[in-house]
């Protein structure tokens, strides 16, 4: 599990060196409960070096296809005494990743390659703790990689300078993003961001228990039932301004 899990590492720091699409998933049931997921599809990645990315991960020989999920408890009890370390705070926020599961499959000879994280919750407030979780566990990873590393599961899910939270009380429902104190960069990492990410894109998929009656972000689409928007960014776009998806829904 743990050279798995050294590979994970590996695998998401190459991930966010290369063309992605994000898709970011709620789905609420009628009592409250529900799911929130990020996928991370990289299919595109095994188009351009599959045989690479292959070795990477370890694939060799009959062993191609690659369609393992792992648990963020299991993990953190093996790292119990690392975590024992961190302060109350760190630690309370670890707690909300739990029952977090990654589900990783990659199949060089079909270029499929997807990272999917799904966090179960009982109410939507709990999304919070999600998001400090995440927020934390990406603070970690800055300290033991370069800054070209980051993980696109941090609290602002990018290293876009931002904080995400969601409210919902049945009547209405937003996706707000605060801009947390401003930040320099250098004019070369912005346009060398501008080039790796040029055709990834960023998705918002939700799924509510009631139509939706109005929605302030004009681009998004609705199914036919008006129970499931959703709006689509150039990942670009999102990194530059991440306000660009706040969200509010208002319910019929």
């Amino acid at each position: 599990m743990k050279q798995f899990f050294q590979k994970t590492i590996l695998l998401i720091a190459i991930l966010l060196l290369a063309s992605c699409n994000f898709t970011e998933s709620i789905d609420i049931q009628e009592n409250g409960s529900g799911e929130y997921s990020v996928e991370v599809d990289a299919s595109g990645l095994l188009a351009m070096g599959g045989d690479k990315m292959s070795e990477k991960m370890g694939l060799k020989g009959d062993k191609k296809v690659l369609d393992s999920v792992i648990s963020f408890k299991t993990i953190f009890e093996q790292k119990k005494d690392s975590i024992a370390k961190l302060s109350p705070e760190k630690q309370a926020a670890l707690k909300g990743l739990e029952n977090t599961v990654m589900h990783m499959k990659m199949d060089p000879d079909k270029k499929e390659f997807l990272i999917t994280m799904n966090s179960p919750f009982n109410k939507v407030a709990e999304l919070q703790d999600l998001m400090e979780g995440f927020t934390v566990l990406q603070d970690l990873k800055k300290s033991k990689t370069s800054e070209t590393a980051k993980s696109p599961f941090g609290g602002s899910f990018g290293d876009n300078n931002s904080k995400l939270s969601f409210t919902y009380d049945g009547k209405t429902f937003s996706r707000k993003v605060a801009l947390l104190k401003e930040k320099t960069k250098a004019v070369d990492s912005v346009g060398m961001s501008k080039m790796l990410f040029a055709s990834s894109s960023y998705t918002l998929k939700y799924h509510f228990p009631k139509p939706v009656k109005s929605t302030s972000n004009p681009e998004a689409l609705f199914s036919g039932d008006r129970k499931t928007i959703t709006v689509r960014y150039p990942f670009t776009e999102y990194m530059e301004n991440p306000e660009k998806l706040n969200l509010n829904v208002v319910f019929e």
